[in-house]
């Protein structure tokens, strides 16, 4: 994370849903990040920046994903501070063993993008 600490968004439940990076000390411009680490938007002010958190939620963990340098697409089995971690997505589908790939949390350097994307 920056010089600042990034500020943790949940929900109701309490599951966090994202991240509020401060980009000045004034706290005036705001980087809203998703669960990943992965910018939401343009920078803004804080309730725009909760209200597209709050929107976006966890739903797109459940994609696939495509991590460079991996063969295939991944699925997400587990996001927290001591990394995402990944595995086959249609094996995990099936619930069959696959490799694991683990990548840095917060993916700031964008190592993962949605499947579809990379199509």
């Amino acid at each position: 994370m920056g010089d600042l600490e990034w500020v943790r968004v949940t929900r109701d439940d309490g599951e966090t849903v994202g991240w509020i990076e401060p980009l000045d000390l004034g706290y005036e411009s705001l980087q809203p990040r998703d669960v990943l680490g992965h910018p939401v938007g343009e920078p803004c002010e804080w309730i725009e920046a909760e209200e597209r958190l709050q929107e976006k939620g966890l739903r797109h963990l459940a994609q696939p994903w495509w991590l460079d340098g991996a063969p295939s697409d991944l699925a997400v089995i587990e996001v927290s501070p001591a990394g995402i971690l990944l595995a086959g997505w249609l094996e995990t589908k099936a619930l069959v063993d696959s490799p694991r790939h683990q990548v840095v949390w917060p993916d700031v350097a964008g190592r993962l993008s949605p499947a579809a994307s990379t199509r």
